[in-house]
């Protein structure tokens, strides 16, 4: 039984797998989660401890959590340069830069973004001017950090560039890179000018009207 992958393709957390899966080439089956797709949403519930996407599911195994699915598939799926590299150390540096890009990236951007789909009287907007401090604070952290690096760690595509290309992708449309920031710019520049990357947000683009700040006109 091949790779079965439950998600939508507009979640940011549901890219990084993707990109893995699109990265080597590995043939799978998309199970959409949505209103429409009942079956897929009571699926979910059972593979995840919150019902939350993505999970992945191959004959018996059964692995949620996006980090995990990306290791699953250098464990099982292997022929190309896996996504965590296989020297420790290397594998230390792809795992941190990937922890940031998901805590400290998608983390404010997904409350920012969870403020905005409630009534307005519900908002928290202390907590949305500190997610946008979060994300101006880990800018800046980032771009002495990407100064001659085209990928963010081990000087090749790895899980870290997985879990950045959405992160920053929806990140840039709640808080965009300020101008001070060059090397993030062009890293994110970089991350969507590549093939896996492209085909997810492609694949994306219909469902751009849900996004409740309003999507810009630009990727």
């Amino acid at each position: 039984m091949g790779i079965v992958l439950y998600g939508h393709p507009f979640a940011s957390f549901v890219w990084k797998p993707l990109i893995a899966l699109y990265e080597r080439d590995v043939p799978f089956t998309f199970a959409m989660v949505d209103g429409d797709h009942p079956e897929n949403q009571s699926r979910m519930a059972e593979l995840s401890p919150t019902g939350q996407f993505p999970a992945l599911v191959e004959g018996e195994r059964e692995i949620t959590q996006s980090n995990a699915i990306i290791e699953y598939l250098d464990l099982y799926h292997g022929g190309k340069t896996p996504m965590v590299p296989v020297d420790p150390r290397e594998a230390l540096e792809a795992r941190m830069w990937a922890d940031i890009f998901d805590d400290y990236v998608q983390g404010p951007m997904q409350r920012i973004v969870a403020e905005a789909l409630r009534p307005v009287q519900e908002r928290d907007a202390v907590g949305v001017a500190d997610a946008r401090a979060g994300l101006m604070q880990c800018y800046a952290w980032m771009e002495p950090r990407l100064q001659g690096r085209q990928w963010a760690a081990c000087g090749r595509f790895t899980i870290a560039d997985c879990a950045a290309a959405p992160a920053l992708f929806y990140a840039d449309w709640v808080q965009p890179v300020p101008g001070d920031c060059p090397q993030l710019a062009a890293y994110r520049a970089r991350l969507l000018a590549r093939p896996s990357v492209k085909r997810v947000v492609d694949e994306a683009r219909p469902w751009r009207g849900f996004f409740p700040l309003g999507a810009p006109d630009r990727d």
